[in-house]
């Protein structure tokens, strides 16, 4: 039997909410073996992740904070995520955080949206390791929750051929640059006690496939533990990269939300070998929403969600362009149910 490090939902925009939690939550607070089919005990931990929360609008007190607030199904699974440029106001913000029932607090420092860059916060922070440094001592004395931060492999500023973010091969395998140890360095030094790595530069977005070696570089660099994260595509490659070490998958779980069960449950045994029924999991997310999100919310989290999870069926681009027309969950709702119902809809 493999060993599995924790496996962590990835903080995603209009997506890593209570309602996909409370749906990722449902599979795998158990899991299934295979060969027997017995519920058993979840053989690691799972950390949820919650969609980026702005530490001025939470300091701010806007009206749907309460929202991303929200620590259910499971608070001491969850992680909250902070983003911001200034130190004082994520240090507030984080007081305020701490006072919630949760894991942790995780300090986003790998965003590279350009609404985000351009306020100074997400990647930017990789520009000024001092700085960046600074910050999580501060924030070290405020909190004894896990304390954590995405990264990148560079700044977006950084030019691929500037020697500060290069990636570089040996004869001995890939090395991560002094740069990055240097930063990650300052980070576990002020009190950090977790980093997840996205291995890519700022500025490739998705244009390349991650570099994954380098996770494995930096965790040889490091005492505090390194997550992976970044085209993670399938339970097979979710199960193999959690036997490497923590790992972070994020639109994985969207297309199956069963996915960490099954990794648990059997060493990544196919999605089909899950009791998920694809028409049923759909209506129950739609429950979720309208039980745990404000109205203004739903239709753009249900048709986040449906743009990964209608690859579950048949004429998925047909589905989901049939969602994305509809004005309500109850037409959201009906659209789905008749796709399995009517045999002229598929």
């Amino acid at each position: 039997m493999s060993r599995y490090f924790p496996l962590m939902l990835a903080p995603m925009a209009e997506l890593s909410h209570r309602p996909l939690r409370e749906l990722i939550h449902g599979f795998s607070s158990y899991s299934i073996t295979a060969a027997t089919g017995q519920v058993q005990a979840p053989k690691t931990t799972v950390l949820y992740f919650t969609e980026m929360i702005s530490a001025a609008g939470l300091l701010a007190g806007g009206s749907f904070e309460k929202w991303y607030l929200d620590n259910g199904p499971c608070p001491g699974q969850l992680v909250y995520q902070l983003m911001g440029d200034d130190t004082e106001k994520l240090v507030k913000a984080a007081i305020l955080l701490d006072r919630q029932e949760c894991c942790g607090i995780d300090i986003n420092m790998g965003c590279s949206a350009p609404a985000i860059t351009r306020t100074g916060a997400g990647v930017r922070w990789m520009e000024d390791a001092e700085k960046a440094a600074r910050l999580i001592g501060a924030l070290r004395k405020v909190t004894k929750k896990q304390l954590s931060a995405k990264i990148r492999l560079g700044p977006r500023h950084i030019n691929a051929h500037d020697s500060r973010s290069v990636i570089t091969a040996t004869s001995e395998g890939p090395q991560v640059t002094e740069f990055l140890v240097i930063f990650c360095r300052g980070l576990e030094e002020a009190g950090l006690d977790l980093i997840t790595l996205h291995p890519r530069l700022a500025a490739e977005k998705f244009k390349r496939k991650a570099r994954w070696e380098y996770v494995e570089a930096l965790r040889k660099e490091l005492h505090i533990p390194v997550a992976g994260n970044g085209d993670i595509d399938s339970i097979e490659a979710l199960a193999c990269k959690a036997a490497e070490g923590p790992v972070m998958a994020g639109r994985l779980l969207v297309r199956q939300p069963w996915a960490f069960a099954a990794v648990m449950g059997s060493n990544g045994m196919q999605a089909d070998a899950m009791p998920a029924k694809v028409e049923e999991t759909g209506l129950r997310f739609l429950e979720l929403l309208a039980q745990y999100q404000p109205p203004e919310f739903h239709l753009s989290r249900a048709r986040r969600f449906f743009k990964y999870y209608c690859d579950n069926v048949q004429w998925a681009e047909y589905l989901r362009n049939k969602i994305n027309r509809e004005e309500s969950l109850a037409g959201i709702e009906s659209v789905w149910r008749a796709y399995f119902t009517d045999p002229n809809s598929s």
